[in-house]
C-alpha cells in the first residue's frame, strides 16, 4: 500500500477530465491542457522523471486498449487522451526522446494490434509516431532489441493499413492515407538510415504498399502526378526534413476526415504512394539504394507484378530520375546484375525480359547517370545474350537484349565511349566468328554462331544510331543514305561542292568521338562468310556505319578540307596529306579493305574457304609449313611440313592456337581463292549482289572522295576480270549481273559529280537489274531478259567501256578542283594497279593502327603483312614496333631496366623463337605457307639498367653533353648567385 502519490503520477492523473465528462470530451478527446502543460513542464526540465513517466502512462494507456477493444466507451476516450499526452511528451521533450522511446514505441505497438479497425484511434497512434521518428536519432534501432522489435511490427501494421482493400471505397481510400502518412514519416526518419544493417529489412515493409498502389493506377495517372512531386511536397517540414536540426523540426499531425465530408479519392491515395516513393529514392546513398532495388524486386516476386511490363518500367525509370545524382549507375547496375544472377537454362523468360526492358527504359531516359561502367555493363549484358542463345535461341527475349546493348549508346560522358564499346563488340564479334559457341548439340552450334554475329551487329549498328539521336549535333559533312541500290532516274545529286558550301556554316562538332574505321577490320571478313544471313547482316551493318557513323575527315563536307580547295603547284597529294584524302588516311585504309573483300564475295567460287581442309568450328585445323627457327636467317632453308593435331578436344585445340591464328588463315584462303580469271561461277547469290551494290553506292553517296580513290580501281579490275570469252550461260549471267552492278555505281558517281555523260553510258546496261522496294533483291536468273544464252552473250558485250568511262571522271573539273590535281595527275591516281592483296597491305602498313583494341596487340594483318609484300624472314618487331614519342615514362623505364618491354625502338629486337607459340601469321607466295616468328616469352624479370640505354633515351630526348651549355646559359643568374 502506498503511503503517497509521486508528483508525476499526480500530474499525470491530472491531464484526464474526470470519468462523468469522458464522453463530452469529443471530438477533440484531449487533455486538460493547463495541465498538461504543467506535466511537460516538469519532465522537460527534469528528464530523469521521463521513462517513469513513460512508463506509467504506458500502463495505463495498455489497461484502456482491452478495455476498449471489449466495447468500454469510456475507455476509448481516455486511450484517445492518453495518446495526446505521449505526442506532446515527445514534442516537448524532444532533446530527451531516446529516454520516453521504450514506453512511446511499446504503447503504438500495443495499440495498433489491439485496436485494428478504429480510424481515429489508429490515426491518433500514428501522430504519435510521426512526432516520435520526427526526433528521434535512430540509435535505439538495432541497439535496444525490444525497441527495434516494437519499431518493426509498428511498421508491419501501418504498412497493412497503407495496403488495405475493402469494399467502402472511401473507407479503404483514409485508411490507406493513415498508413501511408505514418511510413511517410519513417522514411524520413533517422530511424531508417541510422543502422545499415536494418535498413533492407525496414525498406522491403515500407515499399509493399507502395508498389501495391503504384502498380494499381494508371500510367497516365502516375505520369500527372509524378511530375509535380518534384516541385512540391506533401508537407514542408517533411520536404526539409534532412536539412533542419532536431530541435526546429515539426511533427506532421494525422487525423482522420471528419463525418460528412467528401473523402478521399484514389488519386489523393496514389500521390501519398509518389510521395512516399520519392522522399525514399531522393533521401538514400548508394548501399541504401541497392537495398531498395533488392527489395522491390522481392515485393514484385511477391506480388507476381513482374508481367506487369509498363509499370514495372516506370518504377525504374522514376527511382533513376528521383534518386541522387551521384548514385543513379547503382540502379541499372543492380539490374545487370541481377540478370547475371540466374545462371544456366532461364527458369522465368518473363521475368528476365522485364528485367532486360527495364534496364533499356532506364538507359533510353532523359536522367543523366554519371559513374556508370558501361564497359562492365556492356560486357555482362554480351554474356547474358550468349546464354540465351546457347539455351533458347528462339525466345524474344534476344531482341530485348539487343535492343538493351544499343540503349548504352543513349548515355555519352567521355569523348571515346561509344569508340571503346563499339570495339569491345567487335572483338566479340571476331571470337565467334572464329571458335563459335559452345551448344547443346553439333547440328544447334553452327545456328547459334550465326544468331550470336546477327544480333551482336544489330546491337552494334543500335549503340551507333542510339549515339547519334542522344547527340542534338550532327557531324558535319553527313550525306544522306540511300533508299535503294539505285537512285531514281528523275532525282539529281547535288555537287559535293555545293553541299560543302552548305554545311560549312552550319557544322560543328560532335560531342564525342565517332567510331574510327579501323576497328571494323577484324570483321571484314564476315562479307565472305559461308551463312547468307551473316553475309547480310554485316552488309547491312557496314551500310548503316559509312551513312550514319564513319568520321569525313578530308571529304568535301569537312571544315578543315574546305580551307585546302586550291590546285597544289606540283600536281601531288603529299603536301596536304591528312586533309585531302589520302592512301595513308584511315578512312582510305578501310575502304581499301572494304573493297578488297567485295571483290572477293563477288568473283570468289566458293564462300567456305577451309570447308575442305579444316572446319574452324569443329575439330580440325588447316594444315601449315612450319620454318625451323634455326632456317630463319636463311631464305631457302629446307621446310617441314606440318599440321595442326587433330585433337578430340575442340576447346583444347581452340586454347592452343587461338582464334587470331584460325582469323589469318581464313584471310589467306580468301586471299588465295580471289581468282585472276574468271573460269568458274562465283559462289555469290543475287542478294549478295544486292548487298555489293548497296555498300559500293553508299559509300559514293556518303565519302565521294574517298569512293573515288578506292572505289575506281577496283572497279576497273572487276571489269576487266570478267571479261571472258567464250564462257557457259551460268557463269554469263554472273559476269552479267557483275557488269550491271558495276554501271550501277557508274550511275551513282556520275550524279554524284554531274557527270552526265557518264550517268547516260552507264545506263544503258542497266536494264538487267530488277528492283523490288524494301527488300533490294537482284533477280538475275528470273529476269526475262536472261531467259535464253543468247540474250545473255547479248547483254555481256553490251557492258560499258571502262577506260571511256575513266577519262570521263578524270576530266570532270568538280573532280580536279576536289583534289587539287589536272586531268593527267588524277588519271595516274585512278588507273593504279588494283588486287586484294595490294588493298589489305595498305590497311597493315597503317602506322596509327589502334592494336590495343585487339587481342594479343598485334593485328591479323600486320602479322601477314610479310606475305602480303612477299617478304620471307621479317621479323614482327619491325612491324609492330611503336610510332609513339619519347618521354620521362621512357626516362624512367630506362632506368628501371624496362625499357625492352615497354619501347622496343630503344633497344635492339629480342631473340625470337617458335618453340612456345602456336601460329602466328602465314606466308603466302609460291604455294607455301609458314609459320612467322615471335618473340620470346622465357625473359619477364627486370635486368638492370644498362648506360647504353639511358645514354639512348637522354639523346632522344635532347639531353647530352652537347646541351648542357645550353642548358647552363638558360639561367646565368641563378648560376651568378649560386657561386
Amino acid at each position: 500500500m502506498h503511503l503517497f502519490t509521486p508528483n508525476h503520477v499526480k500530474l499525470l492523473n491530472s491531464c484526464y477530465p474526470p470519468t462523468s465528462t469522458l464522453l463530452t470530451a469529443g471530438p477533440d478527446y484531449s487533455p486538460n491542457s493547463h495541465e498538461l502543460s504543467r506535466l511537460t513542464y516538469y519532465a522537460s526540465n527534469n528528464p530523469g522523471k521521463l521513462a517513469k513517466i513513460g512508463g506509467e502512462l504506458e500502463k495505463r494507456l495498455k489497461l484502456e486498449c482491452r478495455k476498449a477493444r471489449s466495447g468500454n466507451i469510456r475507455s476509448r476516450a481516455s486511450l484517445l487522451i492518453s495518446l495526446s499526452i505521449f505526442r506532446s511528451l515527445a514534442t516537448e521533450c524532444r532533446r530527451d526522446i531516446a529516454l520516453l522511446s521504450p514506453s512511446l514505441i511499446g504503447s503504438v505497438n500495443f495499440t495498433l494490434s489491439l485496436i485494428t479497425s478504429d480510424l481515429e484511434v489508429i490515426a491518433r497512434a500514428a501522430s504519435v509516431f510521426t512526432a516520435w521518428t520526427t526526433y528521434t536519432n535512430g540509435h535505439l534501432i538495432g541497439t535496444d532489441s525490444n525497441v527495434t522489435s516494437d519499431y518493426l511490427t509498428i511498421l508491419k501494421q501501418f504498412a497493412r493499413h497503407g495496403s488495405l482493400s475493402s469494399s467502402d471505397q472511401e473507407t479503404q481510400n483514409r485508411t490507406r492515407l493513415i498508413g501511408l502518412a505514418a511510413l511517410t514519416a519513417a522514411i524520413n526518419s533517422e530511424a531508417l538510415y541510422n543502422d545499415i544493417s536494418h535498413f533492407g529489412s525496414q525498406v522491403e515493409v515500407i515499399l509493399r504498399p507502395i508498389l501495391m498502389i503504384i502498380f494499381d493506377t494508371p500510367i497516365s495517372t502516375l505520369n500527372d502526378q509524378s511530375s509535380s512531386v518534384k516541385e512540391g511536397s506533401s508537407s514542408p517540414y517533411l520536404a526539409e526534413f534532412r536539412t533542419r536540426p532536431a530541435l526546429e523540426r515539426r511533427a506532421a499531425s494525422i487525423h482522420i476526415h471528419i463525418d460528412g465530408d467528401k473523402g478521399p479519392s484514389m488519386s489523393d491515395v496514389s500521390d501519398a504512394s509518389l510521395h512516399a516513393l520519392f522522399s525514399l529514392s531522393s533521401h538514400a546513398n548508394g548501399a541504401q539504394l541497392g537495398y531498395i532495388m533488392k527489395s522491390s524486386f522481392n515485393n514484385l516476386n511477391t506480388l507476381g507484378y513482374w508481367a506487369n511490363l509498363e509499370h514495372c518500367c516506370w518504377y525504374a525509370e522514376k527511382i533513376a530520375e528521383w534518386a541522387q545524382y551521384q548514385y543513379r549507375y547503382v540502379i541499372p547496375t543492380w539490374l545487370v546484375d541481377s540478370l547475371l544472377a540466374h545462371q544456366g537454362p532461364p527458369t522465368s523468360f518473363t521475368l528476365l525480359k522485364t528485367l532486360t526492358v527495364m534496364v533499356t527504359t532506364v538507359f533510353r531516359s532523359s536522367t543523366p547517370l554519371i559513374n556508370l561502367s558501361s564497359s562492365d555493363i556492356i560486357s555482362n549484358l554480351l554474356t547474358l545474350l550468349l546464354r540465351y542463345i546457347t539455351y533458347s535461341p528462339d525466345d524474344s527475349t534476344l531482341a530485348a537484349l539487343v535492343e538493351c546493348i544499343s540503349s548504352l549508346g543513349c548515355h555519352v560522358y567521355y569523348s571515346d565511349q561509344i569508340q571503346d564499346l563499339a570495339a569491345e563488340l567487335v572483338n566479340r564479334i571476331m571470337l565467334i566468328e572464329m571458335q563459335g559457341l559452345s551448344a547443346h548439340d553439333t547440328a544447334s552450334s553452327s545456328s547459334s554462331r550465326s544468331l550470336a554475329i546477327r544480333c551482336i551487329l544489330q546491337a552494334l549498328m543500335g549503340l551507333i544510331r542510339a549515339a547519334n539521336a542522344s547527340d542534338p549535333i550532327e557531324p558535319p559533312g553527313k550525306y544522306r543514305t540511300p533508299d535503294s541500290p539505285t537512285l531514281n532516274p528523275d532525282e539529281r545529286a547535288s555537287s559535293p561542292l555545293d553541299k560543302a558550301r552548305s554545311e560549312k556554316a552550319e557544322g560543328r562538332l560532335s560531342r564525342r568521338t565517332q567510331v574510327a574505321p579501323d576497328i571494323w577490320q577484324d570483321i571484314l571478313t564476315l562479307l565472305c562468310d559461308p551463312d547468307p544471313l551473316v553475309r547480310n547482316e554485316c552488309a547491312s551493318a557496314l551500310v548503316c556505319y559509312i551513312s550514319e557513323e564513319m568520321p569525313r575527315k578530308g571529304e568535301i563536307g569537312d571544315i578543315d578540307c574546305m580551307k585546302h580547295f586550291r590546285r597544289l603547284p606540283d600536281m601531288s597529294l603529299r603536301h596536304v596529306q591528312g586533309i585531302l584524302p589520302n592512301i595513308t588516311d584511315p578512312a582510305s585504309k578501310f575502304l581499301n579493305s572494304l573493297h578488297a573483300y567485295l571483290f572477293i564475295l563477288a568473283l570468289s567460287p566458293t564462300l567456305d574457304p577451309l570447308a575442305k581442309e579444316s572446319n574452324l568450328f569443329t575439330q580440325g585445323d588447316p594444315p601449315i609449313r612450319v620454318v625451323s627457327s634455326m632456317d630463319s636467317d636463311d631464305h631457302h632453308g629446307s621446310e617441314e611440313v606440318a599440321s595442326l593435331p587433330q585433337s578430340t578436344n575442340r576447346r583444347a585445340s581452340i586454347a592452343q592456337y587461338g582464334p587470331k591464328a584460325r582469323k589469318e588463315a581464313l584471310v589467306l584462303h580468301l586471299l588465295e581463292q580471289a581468282p585472276s580469271r574468271l573460269s568458274t561461277p562465283p559462289k555469290a547469290s543475287e542478294e549478295d549482289y544486292a548487298n555489293i551494290l548497296k555498300v559500293l553506292t553508299t559509300i559514293q553517296l556518303n565519302v565521294p572522295m574517298h569512293g573515288l580513290l578506292t572505289g575506281i580501281p577496283m572497279l576497273s579490275a572487276l571489269s576487266t576480270i570478267v571479261e571472258v570469252e567464250g564462257a557457259d550461260p551460268t557463269l554469263l549471267q554472273r559476269i552479267v549481273t557483275i557488269k550491271t552492278v558495276v554501271a550501277h555505281v557508274l550511275i551513282t558517281i556520275g550524279r554524284v559529280w554531274k557527270i552526265q555523260e557518264l550517268v547516260s553510258e552507264a545506263e544503258k546496261v542497266q536494264k538487267p537489274i530488277l528492283v523490288i522496294p524494301g527488300v533490294l533483291m537482284i533477280f538475275v536468273k528470273s529476269s526475262k531478259a536472261l531467259s535464253t544464252p543468247k540474250n545473255v552473250a547479248t547483254l555481256h558485250t553490251s557492258a560499258i567501256d571502262f577506260d571511256h568511262a575513266l577519262s570521263l571522271i578524270v576530266s570532270c573539273r568538280l573532280v580536279q578542283e576536289a583534289f587539287g590535281l589536272d586531268e593527267e595527275g588524277m588519271r595516274r591516281r585512278l588507273s593504279i594497279k588494283w588486287t586484294p592483296q595490294v588493298a589489305l597491305r595498305e590497311f597493315s602498313n597503317s602506322t596509327g593502327y589502334d592494336a590495343t583494341l585487339r587481342g594479343d596487340g598485334i593485328s591479323p594483318l600486320l602479322k601477314i603483312s610479310p606475305a602480303l609484300m612477299q617478304i620471307e624472314n621479317i621479323s614482327l618487331q619491325s612491324l609492330a614496333r611503336s610510332t609513339r614519342g619519347l618521354g620521362v615514362t621512357d626516362l624512367r623505364e630506362a632506368l628501371e631496366g624496362r625499357s625492352s618491354m615497354s619501347n622496343p625502338a630503344l633497344v635492339r629486337p629480342p631473340s625470337v623463337s617458335t618453340l612456345d607459340h602456336a601460329s602466328s601469321s602465314f606466308m603466302v607466295g609460291e604455294g607455301h605457307l609458314r609459320l612467322t616468328q615471335t618473340r620470346s616469352r622465357t625473359r619477364t624479370k627486370k635486368r638492370p639498367a644498362q648506360n647504353n640505354e639511358v645514354k639512348d633515351v637522354l639523346t632522344r630526348l635532347g639531353i647530352s653533353k652537347q646541351s648542357s651549355n645550353l642548358l647552363k646559359a638558360t639561367f646565368p643568374a641563378l648560376q651568378k648567385s649560386s657561386q
